[in-house]
């Protein structure tokens, strides 16, 4: 069977590369051989990640600027060839109590965390389909099954990344192309600095979970890597909770 962890030869988009599960993402695609492509908005940030993987290309790209999709392919194809392997791992939360979303915020939430995984994954199947062979991992949350305060226009995008996934395997999963997403659970990120910003807060979210403590980075390597590999190929349209057991209580 070899070794299932080694994507040599496989190129790999991540968006989202700059910090956080995109980051960790970006990394373990490169460590398991893996020719990444980081797509995100701070050039610097993303030369930063670079600086320490043996073939990564920068694409910096606001993918909450509909133009900038739109123009995203030809872009992301540039470094190492079409991508074989997508992960949408970018993502904003803006926080806000029901009665104050603002039209802005509903749109920039929306564009960035629903809009973007599929537009970019629809420019970049075509090779895919050529080659018979595919992957797309994008990443869903707690809140595409719970709702939590001040999550609404955030848990409206993940809830449609979970129907999106599905939809994406629908139609494209007998090219060979596998769609399925990761929930991450509690992981101290940027994205959720505010909740990790408590420690009570923090400590509590642990309890809620099966194993009892909350995520670390490496948590997300041996799913990502199994999503993204051949391991995986009779695996689609399926969301992968990787929240220490946080949504089976």
């Amino acid at each position: 069977m070899g070794d299932w962890t080694d994507l040599s030869g496989r190129v790999a988009m991540v968006t989202g590369a700059s910090s956080g599960l995109g980051r960790q993402a970006a990394e373990t695609l490169a460590a398991a051989g893996a020719s990444v492509v980081g797509v995100a908005r701070r050039a610097d940030a993303l030369e930063e990640v670079g600086s320490g993987l043996d073939a990564f290309a920068a694409v910096p790209l606001d993918l909450s600027d509909r133009a900038a999709v739109d123009g995203a392919a030809e872009r992301v194809t540039a470094p190492f060839g079409a991508p074989d392997i997508l992960v949408h791992a970018a993502g904003i939360n803006t926080r806000e109590a029901a009665d104050d979303v603002t039209v802005g915020g509903w749109d920039v939430t929306l564009d960035l965390n629903l809009r973007a995984p599929f537009f970019l994954s629809k420019a970049l199947v075509g090779p895919m389909k050529e080659k018979g062979w595919g992957r797309i991992v994008n990443f869903a949350s707690l809140q595409s099954h719970r709702a939590f305060p001040g999550g609404l226009s955030y848990g409206a995008s993940k809830g449609g990344i979970a129907q999106l996934t599905r939809a994406m395997a629908e139609a494209w999963s007998r090219d060979g192309i596998t769609a399925n997403a990761i929930g991450p659970g509690f992981f101290a990120t940027e994205l959720t600095a505010a909740v990790f910003a408590d420690p009570e807060r923090a400590a509590r979210n642990a309890a809620q979970t099966c194993i009892g403590r909350n995520g670390a980075p490496e948590d997300i390597a041996g799913p990502l890597l199994f999503l993204c590999s051949d391991m995986s190929a009779y695996v689609t349209g399926q969301v992968l909770m990787v929240d220490g057991g946080f949504t089976a209580k």
